[in-house]
């Protein structure tokens, strides 16, 4: 189902995915299609996209959306609908105080959404109980920019890349996570090939294509390793001394603390786990280099010890007077498209809007009398761990959800699905209907998605940019900020919501920012607070700060030396390396770590609708060490159980020597809308950095054990049908023509016939293709109408799965034919084709649909090597660009 089309001209916009920023020129080709591309104006991007923008025309139908408002899962009016949310927030906060309600709030909303939810929370209500899935992401960095900076600051820009001599990649996998920001690293490396790039982390991961050395440090190390780098650069003399005395503080505690835990390379090396001769190759080119710029994401913020990560980062910057400067500075690549513009407006429990801290008197003072109220909070509100327990426990009774899936995302998500389950009042605004989170609300109002949105975001260098709409609201839908300022209105408070349009929140959050200001607060765009209606409309994207009326941005901060601390020196802060809060033991002796993989976003809502970004990885995987793998018995491709402390999941097993001894890798993304038993979070450990409140994402203590099932199987329908929540593993795969179901269980099913017709929403008057061997466990059917397949089935006994189960590409190939010959019904009960199918191999390619032995097969027969060449033969790596160090290591394998 989509939605219709009525603009004849490109509409410029913005990329909802990571926090690169890309802008997007968006235009229609067909009534009811569009297509997108990278728009070459861009400062961010320059037209290039990746898979996942590339994608985006797949993801703007209705299928799967929220249209109306629902109480208890029946439709309502809009005027009933917040009502009731208004009217159950100020019962609650009547009975119980303003600490008994909470808005849990995302980085997917835009920057307008969050300053109103922000002003509704901690101006109106009075409570600071608002945090955000951005504390998932970037909290650490935000503590350590406060802490050494005095202010959440990025200092530098994406064009730093471009000047640096070398840049450290720390916890990052930006080739898949972040990757225009990794091709503009790419291209900058082929310009300049003197330039340098080290990758900090523990697994051989996609981003290691360009390194010029790859330290696989233990999970854990990084303040170890910085503080070893301090202290070696203090050793050596390669301190920046006139820049400590001019324009730093603490200088003398932090080189003790780093001094005392890393006395020398050896005791470094032997405490990460990596080689002592490489560790001090890589102290040599920093303190060699002054052009360093070190790139770093969620292996460092998403940790117990995040934000001293971040700090002993910074502390090697600023002992070396590298920040603020073209090509160099310590540089947070945040992971959404707007939690920078989140922390803008103070979308953290423990933060005022304008980058106003909570903890200052002066600056709750001058946010009241900004809004007009008579206080804000003076304490911090719950952050996003212990605010889902204080749900658990009853202490916070009603939630309202925007614009994110925790019943996903968070750790120990089993707890927070049953801390929402019995919450008292659970609202959720969101675009898609059926998601575990909405699954468990008692009120479901439907908010605008990407294409319908109207406001601006921020991305990882502080560029505003614009999201313009391009299609019509969806059914009923409603922005954000309307819904939030609607309910705002109904609770009383009417006198501080009654915004004309998008634009006039924009105003009010320009004006705040520059409202007593005087310099003493980085985050200032006050002079865009007077913008018009078509301004705002037409306006370009830009960096943060903007203070006069040229409206020219700034693209670095610093540069003078001052800081926003009150002595205006920026602060070195002693840090000490401590363990993660739960280790391996002999129940639980691997470490669990989870992240994003190439082609999909967060919980898929948005990419699961799209068929190409399922071509690379289609289903729920764990990766470990080959040497792991003998030991706990696992096979490629075969499915194995994970256990934790916290809860369990089935995952296929991807055996690697590119994941380090001793620990396995789970992406984050699968959920119950498209698997059963594969939410990684439900294992995560929920401990959290106890001055940001971050959770430990990246080091859970787990066990491993293959799954061994009674049978396994496949289906393929042209309609999607209802999971079997029974069968222990089955995952939903979208497909040209039709969804794949990958299944797999225990349950002895004694009528295979009769759980055919079941699965497969049909019934024996229709035509059906039937062939059993009970005594072997074998089962195939086909359900036919008009002589089109609409559905089969392919049962087996557990065996090896290449084997036993029919080629998944040549059935689907069965989907696009309106009629079947008889050769083809025959090869139906078969179970393979009566023609020869060549094999392609998993796909590398998604954007062209490239598989991996063709590929090998241009390297080995062809001789080609180089991606240039794969590239011209095969057109591989040539639209997005996002699998080119895949390529790369093809090359380097088989060349």
């Amino acid at each position: 189902m989509t939605q219709a089309q009525h603009f004849d001209h490109e509409v410029r916009t913005t990329c909802p995915y990571c926090g690169v920023g890309c802008g997007v020129l968006v235009s229609q080709i067909t009534e009811g299609g569009i297509t997108v591309k990278g728009d070459v104006e861009h400062p961010a991007n320059y037209g290039r996209l990746c898979s996942k923008g590339s994608a985006l025309a797949d993801t703007v139908d209705l299928d799967g959306r929220l249209l109306v408002p629902k109480i208890a899962g029946e439709q309502v009016s809009w005027d009933q609908a917040l009502d009731t949310v208004a009217r159950k927030f100020k019962s609650i906060i009547e009975q119980h105080g303003p600490d008994a309600v909470a808005f849990y709030v995302s980085g997917q909303l835009l920057t307008e959404d969050y300053y109103v939810a922000n002003k509704l929370m901690k101006g109106f209500i009075g409570s600071a109980n608002i945090d955000t899935n951005s504390r998932l992401c970037m909290a650490s960095s935000v503590a350590g920019h406060r802490r050494a900076f005095g202010g959440d600051i990025v200092p530098g820009c994406y064009e730093d890349l471009e000047l640096a001599d070398l840049i450290v990649l720390v916890g990052s996998n930006a080739a898949w996570c972040h990757p225009i920001v990794y091709q503009r690293i790419v291209k900058a490396k082929e310009e300049r090939p003197e330039l340098k790039v080290v990758v900090l982390d523990p697994r051989k991961t996609a981003t290691c294509a360009i390194a010029d050395l790859h330290l696989p440090l233990r999970i854990g190390s990084d303040v170890m390793l910085f503080n070893g780098l301090l202290n070696f650069l203090r050793r050596e003399d390669h301190l920046d001394f006139n820049y400590l005395e001019n324009h730093t503080e603490g200088f003398s505690a932090a080189m003790e603390a780093a001094r005392q835990s890393a006395p020398s390379i050896q005791a470094v090396a032997q405490a990460c786990d990596i080689d002592a001769a490489d560790l001090a190759s890589f102290y040599q080119l920093f303190a060699n280099t002054k052009k360093v710029v070190s790139v770093y994401s969620q292996g460092v913020n998403q940790s117990s010890s995040g934000t001293d990560k971040v700090n002993s980062i910074i502390n090697c910057h600023l002992a070396t007077g590298r920040i603020g400067q073209p090509g160099m500075g310590p540089f947070s690549i945040t992971g959404q498209p707007n939690a920078m513009g989140g922390r803008e407006v103070g979308g953290l429990a423990n933060q005022l809007a304008a980058h106003m801290n909570l903890e200052d008197e002066k600056h709750r003072d001058t946010v009241a009398r900004f809004w007009q109220v008579d206080s804000v909070p003076d304490k911090a509100g719950l952050k996003a761990v212990d605010l889902f327990d204080a749900i658990d426990e009853g202490k916070v009774k009603a939630v309202w959800i925007m614009a994110t899936n925790p019943v996903v995302s968070m750790p120990n998500a089993n707890k927070v699905k049953h801390a929402l389950e019995q919450c008292e009042c659970v609202v959720v605004s969101d675009c898609i209907e059926k998601t575990d989170t909405t699954a468990c609300a008692d009120i479901l109002l439907p908010a605008t998605g990407w294409a319908e949105k109207d406001g601006t975001v921020t991305n990882s260098e502080r560029r505003m940019s614009r999201q313009n709409k391009f299609m019509p609201a969806a059914g009923e839908a409603k922005h954000d900020w309307w819904i939030i300022a609607e309910v705002a209105k109904r609770m009383g408070f009417a006198q501080g919501f009654n915004y004309e349009n998008v634009a006039s929140v924009f105003r009010e959050h320009a004006a705040l920012s520059a409202f007593e200001n005087n310099n003493e607060r980085g985050f200032d765009i006050g002079a865009m607070s007077g913008i018009s209606n078509s301004g705002y409309d037409e306006m370009l994207p830009i960096q943060w700060p903007v203070k006069d009326d040229e409206k020219i941005g700034q693209a670095r901060l610093f540069e003078e030396g001052s800081f926003y601390t009150p002595s205006r020196r920026a602060r070195f802060v002693a840090v000490t390396p401590i363990a993660p809060v739960n280790l391996a033991s002999a129940d639980y002796p691997l470490i669990l770590n989870t992240g994003r993989v190439r082609d999909q976003w967060h919980t898929m809502t948005r990419t699961g609708k799209s068929v190409r970004l399922f071509s690379h990885k289609s289903e729920p995987y764990c990766e470990i060490n080959s040497s792991d793998a003998e030991d706990y018995g696992l096979t490629e491709g075969g499915l194995s159980r994970l256990q934790s402390q916290w809860g369990e999941m089935l995952a296929r097993v991807v055996v690697t020597s590119d994941q380090p001894q001793g620990s396995v890798f789970v992406p984050m993304h699968w959920n119950d809308q498209f698997a059963n038993n594969a939410r990684v979070d439900t294992l995560v450990n929920p401990a959290v950095d106890p001055v940001s409140g971050q959770p430990e994402l990246k080091h859970t203590p787990v066990k491993i054990m293959p799954y061994t099932s009674l049978w396994q199987g496949v289906i393929l329908s042209r309609e999607e049908i209802a999971q079997d929540e029974t069968v222990d593993y089955l995952v939903r795969v979208p497909e040209k023509n039709c969804y794949r179901y990958e299944l797999s269980g225990n349950d002895i099913i004694a009528d295979w016939h009769a759980y055919s017709r079941t699965m497969l929403q049909a019934n024996d008057d229709d035509d059906w293709l039937d062939y059993s061997d009970k005594a072997q466990g074998w089962y195939r059917s086909a359900h036919l109408k008009n002589g089109r397949l609409e559905s089969c089935l392919y049962i087996a006994p557990n065996i090896t799965r290449e084997k036993s189960l029919p080629e998944r590409d040549w059935l689907i190939e069965l989907f696009a034919k309106d009629q079947l010959n008889d050769s083809e019904r025959m090869s139906l009960l078969a179970g393979k084709s009566t023609t020869p199918r060549k094999n392609v191999g998993r796909t590398v390619c998604s954007c062209l649909d490239v598989g991996e032995k063709t590929i090998i097969e241009a390297i080995t027969n062809d001789k080609i090597d180089t991606v240039k060449g794969l590239g011209e033969k095969l057109k591989a790596g040539t639209n997005c660009g996002s699998c080119l160090p895949e390529l790369d290591a093809l090359i380097k394998k088989y060349a």
